[in-house]
């Protein structure tokens, strides 16, 4: 019994030496030296073409809205839905009030994301704000003045990407929530869009209520390399194609500017997402 309890007490030793945890991304990035008109993902073999109208552009997660560049019609998310109706994805979290919206492919992750909180003994999560329409964001800004809101159209919560999340014990700030989601949200696709030491960059302060959902690989990018949204879409426009090793998982990204390059390659057998940045071209993000 004894030799059989040591080779157990081994082969778990062993098992948690090659877990690896997930607490922080482990990142691998390369670099691929590429001019724009031969860009192509040389890990897979076959590809079609695809035809990238203007509008693309404008619609997408990793949309940038700020002062600069507003939310463009086409940019709202198409699936908006009014969370107090759909009880599946408000598990383990408060609303505000019955008026709060998403999109329901943003609600699924945050609920997701909840789930795990609650398991991990942070529970006291509340949204007390996501999507507004341009007429509401008009009026929140005529109440509130410049130094708390943003003009119709230059508010990402005009996207349907974005929601404020509080604490239903203190200031996101202090709470234990607001610290989780520092820390775990972009296992699950969200940054903190406005953070403490990035208000130079943004041109807000901090708000570590705001998170914004960019989805992965670009939130564990973004994470490891400590970047802003605005560095983060300037990076990849100047690299013009990374490949990401994340946690073991493979991902090759793509810039193409347009409308200079309006025929791009996409992989046949593999799934890819294209986003536009909101202001003069597209990301292509290949998973293998």
């Amino acid at each position: 019994m004894k030799k059989w309890g040591f080779l157990l007490l081994v082969c778990l030793g062993l098992t948690f030496i090659n877990m690896e945890p997930f607490f922080e991304p482990k990142v691998k990035i390369q670099n691929d030296d590429q001019q724009e008109n031969d860009i192509v993902d040389r890990r897979t073999s076959e590809y079609i073409q695809k035809e990238i109208a203007e509008e693309q552009i404008y619609q997408g997660n990793l949309l940038l809205v700020n002062s600069e560049h507003p939310v463009h019609p086409e940019s709202i998310k198409s699936d908006v839905i009014n969370l107090s109706e759909r009880n599946e994805w408000t598990r383990g979290y408060g609303l505000l009030n019955s008026g709060i919206y998403l999109s329901e492919d943003v609600a699924r992750e945050f609920s997701e994301m909840i789930a795990t909180a609650e398991k991990e003994g942070v529970r006291n999560f509340s949204i007390t704000s996501g999507f507004r329409g341009f007429e509401e964001q008009s009026v929140l800004y005529q109440e509130m003045g410049s130094d708390y809101a943003l003009p119709a159209g230059y508010s990402e919560h005009n996207l349907g990407l974005s929601l404020d999340v509080g604490s239903a014990q203190m200031k996101m700030a202090d709470a234990p929530e607001g610290k989780w989601i520092e820390e775990n949200a972009w296992k699950y696709g969200f940054i903190l869009r406005y953070p403490k030491d990035k208000t130079d960059v943004t041109g807000i302060q901090y708000e570590p209520w705001h998170i914004r959902y960019v989805g992965l690989p670009h939130s564990a990018i973004m994470k490891e390399k400590n970047f802003a949204l605005e560095e983060y879409l300037d990076y990849l426009k100047e690299e013009k194609q990374i490949s990401v090793s994340i946690n073991g998982e493979e991902y090759t990204i793509t810039y193409y500017p347009i409308p200079q390059t309006r025929t791009i390659n996409v992989p046949d057998n593999s799934y890819f997402e294209i986003s536009g940045n909101n202001i003069d071209g597209v990301f292509v993000t290949v998973y293998e």
